[in-house]
């Protein structure tokens, strides 16, 4: 059963990418090892997401990590998810960016977390989309996990609440 989940979701990314770029789009690849089905990893040194399918399989995402000094590791799971969220800066964030308003509403062009996010149990961390795409793929954040607004929303249909994340640094 899995296997032909499996196959059919391989067909599927593959009509259903097809005209957008590479860069936005989850590639279908090995699974890293010793990860349950269901499961987010987030390697920070690669600055890659991937969703454990099953069979060997993952999808794989490219994303925004913490910057030095913000990177951090860990298991946690998605305590929620959100579509066009407002965003409140945390307290490090505005200390170092005074000028940011208290809340950015969702769907506006400055709010940083983009078209949705899932928010992490334990922290202020987020998985989220992005208003400034040119940033994924580095060391950009002040913790949170940065994907293209398209990979986002692809993600966000994929997962629930509960799901486990481990974030490594290796």
């Amino acid at each position: 059963m899995l296997r032909k989940f499996t196959m059919a979701l391989a067909a599927t990314l593959a009509i259903g990418v097809s005209g957008t770029t590479a860069s936005a789009a989850p590639s279908l690849v090995a699974s890293p090892n010793g990860y349950a089905p269901g499961t987010i990893v987030v390697k920070t040194h690669e600055r890659k997401l991937y969703l454990i399918l099953g069979e060997g399989h993952a999808l794989r995402y490219p994303v925004g990590v913490g910057k030095a000094g913000k990177q951090w590791a860990g298991t946690t799971r998605i305590d929620g998810k959100y579509r066009q969220p407002a965003w409140s800066p945390p307290a490090d964030v505005k200390r170092d960016n005074p000028s940011i308003p208290d809340v950015i509403p969702g769907g506006s062009p400055a709010n940083p977390m983009g078209v949705a996010a899932m928010t992490l149990a334990g922290g202020e961390y987020a998985i989220h989309g992005t208003n400034r795409p040119n940033s994924v793929g580095g060391y950009v954040s002040y913790g949170c996990v940065r994907m293209y607004n398209q990979d986002i929303s692809d993600l966000f249909d994929r997962v629930s609440v509960g799901t486990q994340v481990v974030v490594t640094a290796r």
